[in-house]
């Protein structure tokens, strides 16, 4: 644990180094959520439409854009410098866990969706969005955001990996967008047609997004909260084991 603290820690220090690089994972998901409330908010008004809860579409949409913003995978890019200059040989011939190697930079993820998604939920909170389970669901939004950060991390160092190419593994990152738009991203799901209704269902971005709607639309829903939670243990517990095996086998 002590490897991946300091792993973790150096990680942290190259995007305090590099914090233009953060403009791209606050701006374009606030781009976002202005365009989509500013198309659609007049067709859903806060006093008529059933799935809102007395909110504007904004607290509809702000799901979307924490998704967006934990789905950069900027470490990634960091992994394929250290491959390129060498340095990331060094780390697998010293006698650390292959785990802290992967761990150390999910940590550091983790801390940045943390810093993120609580500024874009208190953005969201000045424009009149209300977290409707109070300051424990604040916590949870937080939190469920930044674990799927790291999960997403997760994935692309597998690309950066396998392709030790930084255009490859920056492409890569262009997946989650089908997966985000494979989702009840405008409307509930019950409002989905039924080829799209089956796409969502079986998506697991579609039950993160849902679990973070639950935290801001309404209370403590345990039943849209915990598959959220699980869906990223699950996919987060099999980037872990594919990116060690990666690394045992890289060459």
């Amino acid at each position: 644990m002590t490897q991946t603290w300091v792993l973790g820690q150096r990680a942290l220090r190259e995007a305090w180094r590099t914090p233009d690089a953060l403009i791209p994972t606050l701006f374009i998901p606030l781009f976002f959520l202005v365009v989509n409330v500013g198309q659609a908010g007049k067709i859903f008004p806060a006093t008529s439409t059933e799935f809102l809860y007395g909110q504007g579409y904004a607290a509809f949409q702000l799901p979307v854009s924490l998704l967006l913003a934990a789905s950069f995978g900027t470490a990634a890019l960091f992994l394929v410098e250290e491959i390129e200059g060498g340095y990331f040989d060094k780390l697998r011939s010293a006698p650390i866990p292959r785990t802290a190697i992967v761990m150390g930079r999910l940590i550091a993820e983790l801390a940045k969706g943390v810093l993120i998604a609580a500024l874009i939920v208190l953005l969201g909170m000045v424009f009149g969005v209300t977290i409707a389970s109070g300051v424990l669901g604040f916590v949870l939004l937080v939190g469920l955001t930044a674990l799927w950060a790291a999960v997403f991390v997760g994935f692309m160092q597998l690309i950066a990996l396998k392709t030790r190419s930084a255009a490859a593994t920056n492409s890569g990152g262009l997946v989650f967008f089908p997966l985000l738009f494979l989702t009840p991203n405008f409307v509930p799901r019950e409002l989905l047609t039924r080829p799209m209704e089956i796409a969502a269902s079986i998506n697991p971005v579609t039950y993160v997004m849902e679990g973070l709607r639950s935290l801001i639309l309404e209370d403590l829903v345990w039943s849209a909260i915990l598959p959220a939670f699980a869906v990223v243990a699950v996919v987060g517990a099999l980037m872990l084991v594919l990116n060690v095996r990666m690394i045992n086998r890289y060459d």
